[in-house]
């Protein structure tokens, strides 16, 4: 299967540059899902598409058997990309930053693969290609793509779900992977410590936000270390903290905005609670607050048995020394709604340039080791081929 991968390698590396140079926002992924179609399509493959919104689903099997579904993200990021290179983003404040134009590529790539091995030998089993988009954000309803393709149908008598993403921060051509609890549950909030407010000459006058603000800044930072076990994961960060505009003035209010990251639900519900009773400090030093939670994505749980069958797999096409099992932290991934409904796993492709220059995700000079993409389509491809043939694994 890698070899066959790799043969088709400048094809899928073409229609990441593809994807890359045209890249959309969420729920708005329109000439991405039409070129998915298209290409499904071409390659023989039954197509649907407006799935949640704008995503798209290649069926390929006999319609009896097992089924297991590949998903791969499509949306981009609002990002100036600073790359200077042949296939930069033409859509100026729009990038492919996190690497869904790689997940698009290589998941067209299995389709090839697939439809290539089904007219050889085909199978009684299904596979479904989930081209997901809006994995980046959520709409105004706080769904985001992964939810919206479950509500439509997409998991549907789904037996497995299995993806992967690139890293870019990790050596291009390692595979990395972990069982169990894998990516954090987050949440974000958005805060107000009120006070009295003032004249910056006279502040026995009144309360004092800004005051406030420091036992509660100290509160937050020390709950993953003294209000969580320190078994259990979980991080509190602020990401803005914002109040006053003049020397002279205290201000009447300081606004916060955070992210709250764990992977039990026990620590999460825990982590809510501590975050309102640092807030609550605020009241005996004479003010008030407001406080709203935003739940995010859950968990990503990658099923023990799914991601023993991309390890396997894995070390068979890239030898033992590609495949290693390593924490991936506490990002988050919507793929973990996918994984509640069935059992699933994601594993991470080792996707560094070759330049050594550090090319983080979600920043505007992110890119990947495109040389990775072959191997990445043959472990999904492969897996899928396994899992429908009910070759043991």
């Amino acid at each position: 299967m890698l070899t066959k991968a790799q043969a088709i390698a400048d094809e899928i590396i073409r229609l990441r540059r593809d994807v890359h140079q045209h890249p959309e926002l969420s729920f708005q992924e329109f000439r991405t899902a039409a070129l998915v179609a298209d290409t499904l399509q071409e390659i023989g493959i039954e197509v649907q598409t407006g799935v949640g919104r704008t995503g798209v689903i290649g069926r390929l099997g006999s319609g009896d058997g097992p089924t297991i579904a590949i998903r791969a993200d499509m949306d981009a990021l609002p990002i100036v990309e600073k790359n200077e290179v042949g296939y930069r983003s033409q859509n100026e404040g729009v990038m492919h930053a996190c690497g869904h134009d790689s997940h698009t590529a290589m998941l067209l790539g299995v389709a090839h693969l697939l439809k290539q091995s089904y007219l050889a030998e085909p199978w009684h089993g299904n596979v479904r290609l989930l081209f997901q988009p809006a994995e980046e954000a959520f709409d105004s309803d706080g769904i985001s793509g992964a939810t919206a393709m479950i509500n439509d149908g997409a998991l549907a008598g789904v037996d497995a779900v299995i993806a992967l993403h690139v890293a870019s921060d990790r050596p291009s051509g390692l595979l990395h992977f972990q069982d169990g609890y894998s990516l954090a549950a987050v949440d974000q909030f958005e805060a107000w410590i009120h006070g009295d407010g003032g004249h910056g000459a006279y502040p026995h006058n009144g309360s004092d936000p800004l005051f406030m603000l420091g036992p509660i800044l100290n509160a937050l930072y020390a709950i993953p270390s003294r209000q969580i076990n320190p078994l259990r994961p979980s991080v509190v960060s602020l990401g803005q903290v914002c109040g006053g505009q003049v020397t002279n003035v205290i201000p009447n209010a300081v606004h916060l905005l955070g992210t709250i990251r764990s992977y039990q639900e026990e620590v999460r519900q825990k982590l809510w609670q501590e975050v309102e009773r640092a807030l609550k400090l605020s009241e005996p030093l004479g003010g008030s607050y407001d406080l709203e939670i935003q739940a995010g994505y859950p968990a990503m749980y990658n099923d023990a048995q799914v991601n023993g069958w991309l390890r396997q797999v894995a070390l068979e096409l890239a030898g033992e020394t590609a495949v290693i099992d390593a924490e991936f932290g506490m990002g988050a991934e919507d793929f973990a709604y996918m994984t509640q409904k069935a059992p699933g796993a994601m594993f991470m492709l080792g996707a560094a340039t070759p330049d050594g220059r550090e090319r983080h995700h979600h920043t505007d000079i992110f890119d990947i080791d495109e040389s990775v993409l072959a191997l990445g389509t043959a472990v999904l491809a492969e897996t899928a081929r396994r899992f429908v043939t009910q070759v043991l694994l």
